[in-house]
């Protein structure tokens, strides 16, 4: 059963969520031989305030 947590800053549409959850789905499925049915998609969008890269917050850059 694989469980795949996706982090994004910022948030993301619902149509956006369903299509990267397909193709994540459809990888594990090709590469690995994972059941689609069995494969868990998680998203955590995180407010880019909350997120720093190079020492600079996101929201900043």
């Amino acid at each position: 059963m694989p469980y795949v947590n996706v982090k994004v800053a910022g948030p993301l549409t619902k149509e956006q969520r369903s299509a990267i959850a397909e193709k994540i789905t459809e990888v594990l499925h090709e590469v690995a031989g994972k059941k689609p049915n069995t494969t868990y998609v998680v998203f955590e969008e995180i407010e880019r305030d909350h997120w720093a890269a190079g020492g600079k917050l996101l929201s900043d850059m």
